[in-house]
């Protein structure tokens, strides 16, 4: 039947356009955006924007495919319209130039400002009111769909960001835009390509799946082995972002990782780096920046004390040092402490504005921000008390006294929570009454346990340990 209708559509003389490239959409500025479409083989089709006097001319291959790239003017908030003519003339309206970025990962990516039923975002009135302020930001959601086969299509539609779309759009990705816009004074387009629950394999080629992993690339033993849809591999990728790759976009945003937790060894790290590098080569548009978001503290295996998710954040951390042109921001305050089963913390607008400040300090070169949480330095023990450093604390932590979320454990391998104080000239100072030979410091390296440090500018510290046990 698909083959039936893409010959019904080839035998037409109009031009037929992915849904993706439509009314409102967002083109990255300054650069060679790439267009495309389909038409009857042999077919010349003619694209002109109306931002120039230049024309660019595309001939269909046999299998009716074409494609062209046209030259983008900078950033701005006018409106364009790109005609696309084989002698029945299409044209698309309402377009802007400005900055593009996609919205990858699992269901804290894709929960929408308006939240999941029991999952609410915490802000939701304030953003919708404040969203007639948000035209600049337009966005695109990708449907959802398994596909054994890449797909070269998605049925999907721009929606320019005001109170009555705004809470379709990803909270993390709309926060994120909205303060890139605002500071940037830009148009920010935002192509949301994810599926709640999937895992980092679900993304991955069946190339890539056969060289580097042991998943079953079998469609009836991946039902067997997987329950739920969403955990199986190479399907969402295929069918949710394979219809995206020919955008021209500057860079992606991913928050994923809980159904990866439990993963042994270094195997997380290892495969987001290789599913980076698979996108940045599917995209071909060079070494685009790539930030992302460690996990949220949850209690993991019905247990708040585990470290199974402790693990997991550890090798996201790991993640970030490997993949060239990334950076992680860290969540492990974005929980409130009645938040231990909810593996959708509501606090969503500190998560993308954190990945804004990556983006705006490394990416568009605003060094004033301080966009790094501080992160384990090194440490020197004397007797019975420990003295950690930090590196990326800006000159500073955010408090003196009261330190919650450091353990510590002597030879016994046993952690005790742990007294700590900070002093300028000695870092932070541990002691434990249960401990008289610390050898080993955690903070916050368990499935749920939330701390209160932060540097300079008030980011949270990753959690990490000292010891490999």
């Amino acid at each position: 039947m698909c083959a039936a209708a893409l010959m019904a559509m080839s035998a037409q003389a109009k031009v037929r356009l992915p849904h993706l490239i439509g009314d409102h959409m967002v083109l990255q500025q300054n650069t060679e955006a790439r267009l495309w479409g389909w038409d009857k083989p042999g077919k010349r089709v003619k694209v002109t924007p109306s931002w120039g006097k230049e024309s660019y001319t595309a001939k269909t291959g046999d299998d009716g495919k074409w494609m062209v790239k046209v030259k983008t003017p900078a950033a701005s908030y006018t409106e364009y319209d790109i005609t696309f003519d084989d002698g029945d003339a299409l044209t698309i309206h309402g377009v802007v130039c400005g900055e593009v970025w996609v919205c990858a990962g699992q269901s804290n990516m894709e929960m929408p400002v308006r939240g999941f039923g029991n999952c609410p975002v915490e802000g939701y009135n304030l953003a919708v009111t404040d969203a007639v302020n948000s035209k600049g930001v337009h966005f695109v959601k990708i449907p959802s769909v398994m596909s054994m086969t890449p797909l070269d299509d998605a049925d999907c539609q721009w929606k320019v960001c005001n109170p009555n779309t705004v809470g379709e759009a990803s909270a993390t990705g709309y926060f994120f835009a909205r303060l890139l816009s605002r500071t940037l004074d830009i148009p920010v387009g935002l192509v949301m390509a994810n599926k709640g629950g999937t895992r980092v394999e679900s993304w991955l080629t069946r190339d890539n799946l056969q060289r580097y992993t042991q998943e079953t690339l079998d469609s009836l033993e991946m039902v067997k082995r997987f329950e739920w849809d969403y955990h199986r591999p190479l399907l969402w990728g295929n069918g949710t972002f394979n219809p995206i790759l020919n955008y021209t976009v500057k860079g992606i945003l991913f928050y994923q990782g809980c159904s990866n937790v439990g993963d042994p060894g270094n195997q997380y790290s290892e495969r987001l780096a290789l599913l980076v590098k698979q996108w940045r080569e599917q995209f071909a548009l060079g070494n685009i920046p790539f930030y992302f978001v460690q996990i949220a503290p949850y209690y993991y295996d019905d247990d708040v004390n585990g470290i199974s998710g402790a693990l997991l954040r550890e090798q996201q951390f790991r993640a970030a040092q490997i993949i060239p042109n990334s950076a992680i921001v860290c969540t492990n305050d974005l929980a409130y402490p009645w938040e231990t089963q909810q593996i959708h913390p509501c606090q969503k607008q500190p998560v993308g504005e954190r990945l804004a400040f990556q983006a705006l300090n490394k990416t568009y070169g605003m060094k004033s921000i301080m966009c790094e949480s501080p992160s384990f330095k090194d440490m020197t023990i004397k007797e019975d008390t420990c003295f950690v450093h930090l590196q990326n604390d800006y000159d500073g932590i955010s408090r003196y006294e009261d330190i919650q979320g450091f353990e510590v454990a002597g030879d016994d391998h046993v952690f005790h929570k742990a007294n700590a104080y900070y002093y300028w000239t000695k870092g932070i100072i541990i002691t434990c009454p249960e401990v008289k030979k610390p050898v080993a410091v955690r903070y916050c390296f368990r499935n749920f346990q939330l701390g209160n440090v932060a540097n300079q500018a008030l980011l949270p510290l990753f959690p990490f340990r000292t010891d490999q046990w």
